[in-house]
């Protein structure tokens, strides 16, 4: 790695280790990468508490709605090559969910949360999670919510299957085999960037720890009046069903599971070349990483700002997931930041954010922006 960043790298290294040394963390990865070059790669911790196994550069770590950002990035590359376009009706590639006036919800709608189909069953289990046709199935004889584009509601189980089901139709691949195929393995990440882990990778996987995260979703449910219809009971974002062998080995495309290296390769090969690999065009960039909506969401009751598949605000588009882990891309910076957590927290003035804004604002400052 450049020596010029010999300080930042410390700094963010000294800050994971007080964390994990203070007990606020069990294990910690960051990784940022300039203008397709590693800057950062540090972690500290433990992957398992219970077994004392290390936290490694590439132990994959299981992010929640951070792999939405890998769910959109699959689309782009699609779309990049003409497999598919943001304003295809899904019933186009998908007649049955024409049902219920659904004709008219296109990719577009989906990517940014617009479709008017948020809400699963309140009897939904994570059981059911594990077949993609049962899924597709209810999703297609749902009902919308309201007419496509009217609305935002964050779809935070929902957005999967939606997007995920418009690739297989389209490609004829699991979506989980199209990332591999076109993402993590000519990244040369094939081990730590996942949608379905294959069952030989789940004991490498860090196991989940709840801080507060299901504590939150209980105050959640409580005092937001829509949160129970996008998350019921059964399927709570949270550690217990991120730690279910079945759901992590299923395609559940609203979640991910991935390292901080892997994850902030991934983005910075949507920025530009890294070692020769670039994901999509430059022109392509500047459309996914644009505002594609701003408004109040359904669910939470705060505005939010999408692009096509990504939340973007103050000059970066990404994801983020229940609990703290993050990936975000700073398009004028060139850079890429990634920060992941095996202990899942919330009202603990969000550590990894704060470790994102570190290397950017450092970064920013060095570069004179």
């Amino acid at each position: 790695m450049d020596g010029h960043w010999d300080g930042l790298r410390a700094e963010v290294r000294n800050t994971i280790d007080e964390l994990v040394a203070s007990g606020r963390e069990t294990g910690v990865q960051v990784a940022a990468y300039l203008d397709g070059q590693p800057i950062v790669q540090e972690q500290a911790g433990l992957a398992d508490a219970t077994t004392g196994r290390p936290l490694t550069a590439d132990t994959p770590v299981h992010t929640l709605s951070t792999g939405k950002g890998l769910t959109a990035t699959v689309v782009h590359i699609l779309a990049e090559r003409g497999r598919l376009h943001y304003d295809l009706p899904i019933a186009e590639v998908w007649p049955e969910f024409a049902r219920h006036g659904k004709d008219r919800i296109t990719l577009r709608h989906t990517l940014t949360h617009t479709a008017g189909l948020p809400a699963l069953p309140a009897d939904i289990t994570a059981a059911d999670f594990t077949d993609w046709e049962r899924m597709c199935t209810l999703l297609a004889d749902a009902e919308p919510r309201w007419a496509p584009g009217e609305r935002l509601a964050y779809h935070a189980w929902t957005f999967g299957w939606l997007v995920a089901e418009v690739v297989r139709r389209v490609t004829g691949r699991r979506i989980s085999q199209v990332l591999a195929d076109e993402v993590a393995g000519p990244l040369g990440v094939p081990d730590e960037l996942f949608l379905a882990v294959p069952e030989a990778d789940l004991p490498r996987l860090a196991r989940l720890e709840d801080a507060g995260l299901s504590a939150m979703i209980a105050y959640a449910s409580a005092n937001l009046p829509n949160f129970d219809a996008v998350a019921p009971p059964g399927v709570r974002p949270d550690a217990t069903i991120g730690s279910r062998p079945d759901v992590l080995r299923a395609d559940v495309p609203a979640v991910g599971t991935m390292s901080a290296r892997a994850v902030a390769r991934m983005y910075a090969a949507l920025l530009g070349p890294v070692d020769g690999v670039r994901l999509i065009s430059p022109e392509r960039l500047r459309e996914v990483s644009a505002v594609a909506v701003r408004a109040e969401d359904w669910v939470f009751g705060q505005e939010v700002t999408f692009g096509l598949g990504y939340a973007v605000d103050d000059g970066s588009f990404g994801t983020a997931g229940s609990g703290g882990s993050l990936a975000f891309a700073y398009p004028e910076l060139g850079l890429t930041v990634a920060a992941v957590r095996n202990r899942l927290g919330a009202g603990d003035g969000d550590p990894m954010e704060q470790l994102r804004l570190l290397v950017r604002d450092t970064v920013a400052r060095e570069l004179g922006r």
